[in-house]
């Protein structure tokens, strides 16, 4: 089976000023993260956000990562339809609906999803969980930007 590999097609992602900013956050929230914010949440929103915003580079390495740290195949796969069905929690959807109006930007009320997180997670568990949504769409968006393209060798 052939390895996926990655190429810029676009620019060095080291000739962003936005690079140095992006791995600040990733230690502070990404997937290595030591965070008060379950581990396996945080990766469900982590592909979410690669998910929502297409970026081939980020769906792959945090698919790869889910699986890796035992979260289950169907919920990998299933991702792009969280709210249709049965295999997330009332909690994962929860934190899910916040991801995805975070990273879309498009519901004026957004105080409800705040509000709705609030039955299932701490203060401090919210704005991690911000953070890691913010962090992720920064991640995105310069992976798109820079051209990060998978291919086979």
């Amino acid at each position: 089976m052939s390895e996926v590999k990655f190429k810029n097609t676009r620019f060095d992602p080291d000739s962003t000023p936005f690079l140095g900013i992006a791995k600040q956050m990733a230690k502070a929230f990404g997937y290595t993260a030591d965070l008060a914010t379950d581990k396996n949440l945080a990766q469900l929103l982590r592909l979410r956000v690669a998910q929502k915003n297409e970026c081939a580079y980020c769906i792959i390495l945090h698919a790869k990562t889910s699986r890796e740290i035992g979260i289950s195949e169907e919920k990998v796969d299933n991702i792009s339809s969280w709210y249709n069905g049965e295999l997330f929690t009332k909690k994962e959807k929860t934190a899910l609906a916040y991801c995805d109006v975070l990273t879309e930007g498009i519901d004026k009320d957004f105080q409800k999803y705040h509000t709705d997180m609030t039955e299932y997670f701490s203060e401090v568990e919210i704005a991690e969980i911000a953070a890691i949504v913010i962090n992720m769409n920064v991640w995105t968006r310069l992976k798109l930007a820079q051209g990060e393209t998978p291919y086979f060798e």
